[in-house]
């Protein structure tokens, strides 16, 4: 299962991009029971029991599937930061929803993506994750929707992270209710702009990914994050949050070194694009 940023700046809740870093589960069915493993990141601070958000996905795709196993044994094997703002929880519960698929011998169905959805609350994440890819994510009166937009190959994601967390409930606490008309359209047009800048024009990513509907009102929560990325903006890399932070989203051209940008206090993490997403693995 790979990582994923989303919202890339302006496309808060909407666009989200998979990224080479994963995941793996391994589940084995038993005659009883039920026992978590996690090994990695996550691992002595993640329920293991049947709070844990791996388990949590499973049952429901094994209930949306009509499979009961007897008994479980799950090993997690975690390589995406946690409450870093890379889709950790997106990955755990696309695992979850393709590895109840699999004990009751189906393909992922569109049910999938909205089943995994469901524990975030929005679809760039999981789309992401599940699709690999750009994705655009939205939702309907029925379910949460996503579909897959092949990235442009020059993209280079960096990743700066710090050692900070910061938990999505928190920074979205932090949104108003209401922005101002002016703020709105323009964070519509740059999501749009974003969309070409990321397919097909990624000269265009520093003006694609400015965002005024997001971003600065979370600034509080992560002041370090986002003189980073004022910076890092300043020397004319795009950049942005990832996620809901508090790990920076840069995409220099080419692959270039952020040398120029103090990043002190931030691990530089370069990572490809993920082009294919989740997938299970009969052993």
């Amino acid at each position: 299962m790979p990582a994923s940023t989303a919202n890339l700046g302006p496309g808060f809740d909407a666009l989200g991009l998979a990224l080479a870093l994963y995941d793996d589960l391994e589940v084995t069915p038993v005659a009883s029971g039920l026992r978590v493993e996690v090994h990695g990141e996550g691992a002595g601070q993640v329920p293991t029991d049947e709070d844990n958000l791996v388990v949590r996905a499973l049952r429901a795709a094994c209930r949306r599937c009509g499979c009961r196993p007897a008994g479980l044994v799950l090993r997690c094997h975690n390589a995406i930061p946690h409450s870093r703002g890379l889709g950790s929880s997106a990955a755990a519960a696309v695992a979850g929803v393709l590895a109840g698929y699999a004990l009751a011998g189906m393909q992922p169905d569109d049910a999938a993506l909205h089943l995994a959805a469901g524990f975030d609350g929005h679809a760039d994440n999981v789309g992401a994750s599940l699709l690999g890819g750009l994705v655009i994510a939205w939702r309907d009166e029925q379910s949460f929707r996503a579909v897959r937009l092949e990235p442009h190959s020059e993209l280079a994601p960096v990743l700066l992270v710090p050692a900070q967390t910061s938990a999505t409930k928190v920074t979205r606490g932090l949104l108003p209710a209401e922005v101002p008309h002016a703020d709105a359209a323009f964070t519509a047009g740059r999501a749009a702009l974003l969309v070409h800048a990321l397919t097909a024009a990624p000269h265009l990513l520093l003006a694609a990914t400015e965002d005024r509907l997001h971003q600065p009102y979370r600034r509080a929560a992560y002041p370090a994050t986002g003189r980073l990325v004022d910076a890092l903006r300043a020397a004319g890399v795009p950049a942005a949050v990832s996620g809901a932070g508090p790990t920076v989203l840069a995409l220099p051209a080419n692959g270039e070194a952020l040398a120029a940008v103090n990043t002190a206090g931030f691990t530089q993490l370069p990572l490809d694009v993920a082009r294919v997403g989740a997938g299970v693995e009969w052993g």
